[in-house]
């Protein structure tokens, strides 16, 4: 599996992942790992997490008493990886973070090493959450900063009646007949207004 260059383009492809029916394992118990965790669980509060680490932050252990969390308080060894689908790896250690990388790509696991870009398989995008409508922002790793502050501008430039749009266009298109060209055809008649520009 190939990891992003520093090419001047973002060949990145977006995706969206029902987590709450995958396997997450997070690698790490401090300030890091609760900054990842908190962004799964606003995100996918569902989702079953197995967290290891030597030592766990007692806001993680807060957030495993309201949350599908397992902690596991021990060292890393590579049989923590067993039964693991996505992994996050929230360390301050780049030797023991080649390692476990190493140890998930022959498992055929894909990783995000915190803030080490070169060890990632993905990113972890900043969310704009407005109702069902989710809006991903990447800057290709290369300034979560950045990606920060468009998310705080979407979200405050997106009306919070955008759910609610979200849920007639779902009825209309449930309602609609004919066959998906003339369906397409129609949704996009009746979404055009939202690209108009006033006069």
């Amino acid at each position: 599996m190939e990891n992003c260059d520093d090419s001047e383009t973002n060949l990145l492809f977006p995706v969206f992942l029902k987590l709450n029916q995958l396997r997450l394992t997070i690698i790490g118990g401090g300030n890091v790992a609760i900054e990842k965790l908190n962004a799964v669980l606003s995100n996918s509060p569902e989702t079953n997490i197995k967290l290891v680490s030597l030592t766990i932050d007692p806001e993680i252990e807060k957030l495993s008493g309201n949350h599908s969390i397992t902690l596991h308080k021990k060292k890393y060894e590579a049989a923590d990886l067993e039964n693991t689908d996505i992994l996050i790896v929230a360390i301050n250690d780049r030797a023991v973070s080649k390692q476990i990388y190493d140890d998930a790509h022959a498992k055929g696991i894909l990783i995000n090493v915190a803030d080490t870009p070169d060890l990632c398989d993905f990113y972890l995008g900043s969310i704009v959450k407005k109702g069902h409508l989710k809006i991903a922002i990447s800057t290709n790793g290369k300034s979560p900063t950045l990606a920060k502050r468009l998310k705080e501008m979407f979200a405050e430039l997106l009306p919070n009646e955008l759910d609610e749009v979200s849920k007639n266009l779902n009825s209309i298109r449930n309602k609609l007949t004919g066959d998906f060209k003339n369906k397409i055809d129609k949704l996009n008649e009746i979404t055009k207004v939202l690209t108009e520009k006033d006069s």
